[in-house]
């Protein structure tokens, strides 16, 4: 399968959402919602990325840089939140940009809509008020879409982001095809992922890496998926 065509999508189930695709270059987002809001989701998304596009022009390292920068209390709040979550785990601000966009666009369309799913790359901002399925795609693995587990109501807002080094464009140091973390904020839960992935280079680093993740403070759950092998801590209701 080819990441670029994303065919994962085509399996998520929107109950009775309506969904449809935003996307400005880089960023392509699947949104989920009650009503069709393309229009405010896409204003959204363009006054994000031109937060991030204008700092960067200003700020190179911010691009590139794989460890953590100092904070900056004049950036705008999306490069604040990114720098911030960043230096929790450890690892480069950029490492947090899917989840940060999916975050940011999400809670600027809640107070239009009981149910919110956004999607982008992986990297999930969610709002729901039924109890949700979710499963995890770890590529190759025959673990593939067999790992699934529960997203209570009460718990959302929630960001529920994944890390692959076999799967998509993503950075990895590490060897899982899925390092899967839950946090109230997508930014943290993003920027985590890529710091556990990076820890996960065979089975032995399965534990290890679990154990080191889950003392992220804001980290609720974590789901490593490496060949035929899984690991799981924290809030975590397989099903």
């Amino acid at each position: 399968m080819k990441y670029g065509e994303r065919t994962y999508r085509s399996i998520i189930n929107k109950d009775n959402l309506t969904s449809y695709n935003v996307k400005i270059a880089e960023s392509d987002l699947l949104i989920s919602s009650n009503t069709n809001l393309a229009d405010e989701a896409l204003k959204s998304l363009a006054k994000h990325r031109n937060s991030l596009e204008t700092y960067i022009k200003n700020h190179p390292d911010f691009l590139k840089s794989l460890l953590p920068l100092p904070e900056d209390d004049l950036a705008p709040p999306i490069v604040r939140d990114m720098l911030s979550k960043s230096k929790i785990c450890g690892v480069g601000p950029m490492a947090g940009v899917a989840g940060a966009i999916s975050e940011f666009v999400g809670y600027d369309l809640l107070n239009q809509t009981e149910n919110l799913i956004i999607e982008n790359g992986g990297d999930i901002f969610i709002k729901s008020e039924n109890k949700l399925i979710a499963s995890v795609y770890a590529g190759e693995s025959a673990l593939s879409y067999n790992v699934n587990f529960v997203v209570k109501p009460e718990e959302t807002p929630l960001g529920i982001c994944t890390s692959s080094a076999t799967v998509g464009p993503s950075l990895s140091f590490g060897k899982a095809d899925a390092v899967c973390v839950i946090s109230k904020s997508a930014t943290l839960a993003d920027t985590a992922a890529s710091a556990i992935g990076n820890r996960v280079k065979n089975k032995n680093d399965i534990k290890p890496a679990l154990d080191f993740g889950i003392k992220i403070k804001g980290v609720t759950g974590i789901i490593i998926i490496l060949e035929n092998e899984l690991g799981v801590i924290g809030e975590v209701e397989l099903v």
